[in-house]
């Protein structure tokens, strides 16, 4: 993942009119990062563990941003992110949740489970876009890494001291945005905590 110039985004996500949404805004962005799409929770941790279709590594590289649905067929975003939870290889992957949902429970839960970001799909093309330019910005501005640490199972703490203390205070979320915890990055203008 390391040394990349464009992300690796894989993209879990059921509703095919979403996905060319993603498509199209990525596009519309000039941005020319390869995007590996998967239907389900279950295919998302195949693509993850690298088994089955997607045991090529070359073909399909682990991701360095992981968008997930959170109402998917067979194993759904929280289940999916109780696996990687468990899962500590795969901690450097940033993890921004996608979904419909404003339920505060939702958020908090994804949030609880190691989500680095929560978006809130909107309804309009153009902030959809925007948001998948803040996503795409924030990759591009935290190469490094350091910010993409995921609580851990054990601690639930990502060790970075601001981290733990923007978690501790409570995360943000943005209705029709983006919110993320370890770096205070929003998107949009209206944000609700």
């Amino acid at each position: 993942m390391a040394g990349r110039t464009e992300p690796v985004i894989l993209l879990a996500e059921d509703d095919e009119n979403d996905v060319l949404m993603f498509r199209r805004a990525f596009t519309q962005l000039g941005i020319t990062a390869p995007i590996q799409v998967v239907p389900n929770g279950d295919e998302a941790i195949a693509y993850l563990q690298g088994s089955g279709r997607f045991s090529n590594r070359e073909e399909f590289p682990l991701p360095d941003i992981f968008l997930l649905d959170l109402k998917m067929p067979r194993r759904n975003g929280f289940e999916v992110l109780e696996w990687l939870r468990n899962e500590p290889r795969f901690s450097a992957i940033r993890v921004i949740v996608l979904t419909t949902s404003r339920d505060i429970y939702d958020i908090t839960r994804a949030y609880q489970l190691g989500a680095a970001s929560f978006l809130v799909k909107p309804i309009e093309f153009t902030e959809f876009r925007n948001a998948m330019n803040a996503v795409y910005s924030y990759w591009t501005l935290n190469r490094s890494g350091e910010a993409s640490r995921r609580p851990t199972a054990r601690s639930g703490r990502t060790g970075s001291p601001e981290a733990n203390a923007s978690h501790r205070n409570g995360a943000g979320f943005m209705a029709g945005g983006l919110s993320d915890r370890t770096s205070g990055l929003r998107a949009h203008s209206i944000a609700v905590r």
